[in-house]
């Protein structure tokens, strides 16, 4: 298929404004350009009922973390923890603000942006302990916001779905907190993906190989680290036994094929899982609810699958608590 109409317009808006790719700017530079393009393609900010800025315990430190409550009623809500994009390198709990403040009205969860350090003043696995931080503390704490640390979800886009990833196989290696699903947004799975889809997107304009290169330098001290499963999930020797997972790629996206690998690999090894491709569509149109019309179906979609795996238990009946009722 060719760009969606809409992707077509933003590029011909881009080239006009002779935006620079941000991999061609300084680190400080590129994220401030970085939080205005998600400010400026993100729509205009959902209202919930309440958001509320707080921190955690991280293993070097305090970490930022932004609830998003939906409603007012004192029910414990389920918990989505989510992990912006970025590579590693840029992004913060602002520039997730519209994806949190849809996925919190749209499910019905108390959803919580975890702040993590970034490369290349803390490479991996900063990212990754500080992730796993979030997800333990929550577990624990998120009663404390009105939410149900049982019913407990992790989600993030790019490196966000990266590191989800990295957390649900983590835990489960490791006794962590039972995780009910992982929402899983066209995410980097293998440092040494050679395929198809990374040769073929090299548009300057959005994001490219170049710029999976970049961030990838930024994050790793060592390219040997890229075996690892902790960064490279689709190398894990196993991927049983980890939570049921939607992942979401983009036609036009230097990443699909390793997101949809790991898709296809999540499913073979016994995992509930749902694949989805937005054709037309390109990386981080996602977070593009406010230019781009698919990123509304992927939101709804993303919703959807939450919804169904973070519902309430239906009420047990016990065999032995029964009672006959007489004829």
């Amino acid at each position: 298929m060719s760009l969606h109409p809409q992707v077509a317009a933003l590029r011909a808006r881009l080239l006009a404004a002779g935006t620079r790719p941000l991999y061609a700017l300084g680190i400080e530079e590129a994220r401030a350009a970085d939080l205005a393009a998600a400010r400026a393609s993100g729509g205009e900010p959902e209202p919930v009922r309440a958001v509320v800025d707080g921190e955690f315990p991280g293993p070097a430190g305090s970490l930022p973390v932004r609830f998003y409550r939906p409603r007012a009623d004192d029910t414990p809500l389920p918990v989505l923890c989510y992990f912006y994009g970025g590579g590693w390198t840029l992004g913060s709990i602002d520039t997730c603000d519209a994806i949190c403040r849809r996925l919190a009205n749209a499910t019905g969860c108390l959803v919580a942006a975890a702040g993590y350090r970034l490369a290349p003043e803390n490479p991996y696995p900063a990212a990754v302990e500080d992730c796993r931080a979030a997800v333990h503390w929550l577990a624990g704490h998120a009663h404390l916001h009105g939410g149900d640390g049982s019913r407990l979800a992790v989600g993030g886009d790019s490196a966000g779905g990266n590191l989800a990833a990295v957390v649900s196989l983590h835990a489960r290696d490791h006794d962590g907190p039972p995780i009910a699903a992982q929402l899983l947004v066209y995410p980097n799975t293998d440092y040494l993906a050679d395929t198809e889809s990374r040769r073929e997107n090299s548009d300057e304009v959005f994001f490219n190989h170049r710029s999976v290169d970049w961030y990838w330098r930024h994050y790793l001290t060592d390219p040997a680290h890229g075996r690892e499963p902790y960064v490279s999930p689709l190398r894990a020797p196993s991927l049983r036994g980890l939570p049921p997972a939607l992942v979401i790629t983009a036609e036009y996206d230097p990443l699909r094929d390793e997101g949809e690998s790991y898709a296809e690999r999540l499913a073979a090894e016994g995992v509930d899982t749902r694949l989805s491709r937005y054709d037309g569509m390109i990386h981080g149109f996602f977070a593009m609810r406010g230019v781009l019309d698919p990123a509304s179906d992927a939101l709804d979609e993303a919703a959807a699958f939450l919804r169904a795996h973070l519902a309430p238990p239906p009420p047990r009946t016990d065999a032995a608590d029964a009672k006959e009722v007489p004829a």
